[in-house]
């Protein structure tokens, strides 16, 4: 499958100052491994690829020595090739189990800058046992991956002319043919259900089914239970999983700030919040935090203490949540009022997959507006409706206060421009 990470991971092969050994960092399941030994494959003559989960011998070797030139020869005898700086690609995968091979990076880019290491790895900010070794801050590049993106999603049906025909749109503000709308539409429906994790987007092309979804999807939620119990203590394992358990309750409420007491009776920050933390930090849910004034920098005026909770992919939270897959696909204008939940978790993740951090706006009343963007000196407010009625009292209510020079409204309308507000179809937001 196209990737979009592989664009930065040419940016980081190109650097001829100061490209340090690269991590990978993302959750579970969502194309590390493939997309690093393709990026291999594809733009180096050679690659030494190592899993230190699985091979434990290389993995035993790291605690023994972390001298770079030692490390390479034994890498050499292990893999059975030369390893020659700038021709072969040195893949760790799986690098959270190892602390002793992380903490090498530092020593191969004060010593053996010239090689070429790039590293895999999950759950990076809660694997790891800070009190032993140090994480190497300022000695390794490092990139995000996330689920695909619609648009990626949309490469993968082979449908790159229509990608191309909705950022042409997007750009001229000028609306798609019918006929092409409602097959963007049928398509983002379809991603509802499916999401953007690997291996269940290939059981989609392969069996051009949704039936078997829902299998993959709890294979991949059992994946992250299993890390669950792996790498935190039983106590902590429980609250998380009973955390996580907990998102499709807590998105199908009108009010959808995150409740503690929706845990358990008598949750609180005190109890709960660590569970959060370490989701977030696994990259397995996606933190919006609630914005009272909409000044610049945005991320000064958060109010830590109120916040919503998104799933990292919006298939998964359609299988975790019970929706019924026809019930996705009609999605009429009066549909399930779920769709709600799943379209702004959608735009969550498709926003984070642009890098941009996640915030929402309420103000002292009951206006409430479900996305902040950040630009530069700008803030632009979104607003996010699943059908094509659009009427809203919240945006009337933020333009009027804030003056934005612009708005976007992510709706099934079609795209165009009036009264400055941007309507962007919700097939399109890989655009914003």
């Amino acid at each position: 499958m196209k990737r979009k990470v592989t664009e930065q991971l040419l940016s980081w092969k190109s650097k001829t100052t100061r490209r340090m050994p690269l991590i990978l960092n993302g959750a579970r399941q969502v194309g590390k491994t493939y997309s690093l030994r393709d990026f291999g494959s594809t733009y180096y003559p050679d690659v030494a690829y190592f899993n230190l989960e699985t091979n434990l011998a290389v993995s035993s070797y790291f605690n023994e020595n972390i001298e770079p030139d030692q490390i390479l020869r034994y890498l050499e005898v292990e893999s059975g090739k030369r390893i020659i700086p700038g021709e072969t690609l040195i893949i760790l995968d799986e690098i959270q189990t190892s602390e002793r091979a992380l903490t090498s990076l530092k020593y191969f880019n004060e010593q053996m800058p010239e090689h070429h290491i790039a590293c895999a790895g999950s759950l990076l900010g809660v694997a790891m046992n800070r009190e032993k070794y140090s994480f190497p801050v300022g000695n390794v590049d490092s990139i995000s991956m996330y689920p695909l993106d619609f648009e990626e999603f949309l490469w993968s049906l082979n449908q790159e002319l229509l990608c191309d025909q909705i950022r042409q749109s997007f750009d001229t503000d000028k609306a798609l043919p019918a006929a092409l709308h409602q097959r963007a539409l049928d398509y983002y429906r379809l991603y509802l259900i499916i999401g953007g994790m690997p291996m269940v987007i290939q059981e989609y092309l392969d069996t051009t089914s949704l039936i078997g979804i829902p299998d993959i999807q709890r294979r991949v939620i059992n994946d992250y239970i299993a890390d669950m119990a792996k790498y935190a203590t039983n106590v902590e394992s429980v609250r998380i999983r009973a955390t996580f358990d907990s998102l499709p309750v807590q998105l199908a409420k009108e009010n959808k700030k995150f409740q503690y007491k929706l845990i358990q009776r008598g949750g609180s920050a005190s109890i709960f919040g660590t569970a959060i933390d370490w989701l977030a930090f696994a990259s397995i849910v996606l933190k919006c935090s609630r914005i009272e004034h909409a000044l610049i920098p945005i991320s000064a005026y958060r109010d830590l203490s109120s916040f919503k909770l998104y799933m990292a992919d919006v298939g998964l939270l359609s299988m975790a949540s019970g929706i019924p897959q026809q019930t996705v696909l009609a999605a009429g204008e009066a549909g399930n009022t779920f769709l709600g939940a799943l379209t702004e978790n959608y735009v969550a993740q498709e926003f984070t997959a642009k890098h941009y951090d996640l915030f929402y706006w309420k103000d002292r009343g009951e206006s409430e507006l479900d996305f902040l963007l950040q630009k530069e000196d700008r803030i632009i407010p979104v607003e996010v409706k699943t059908g094509s009625r659009i009427k809203s009292r919240s945006l009337s209510v933020f333009i009027e206060k804030y003056q934005p020079d612009y708005s976007i409204r992510i709706s099934s309308k079609n795209f165009g421009f009036e009264n400055k507000i941007k309507s962007v179809p919700l097939y399109a937001v890989f655009c914003i």
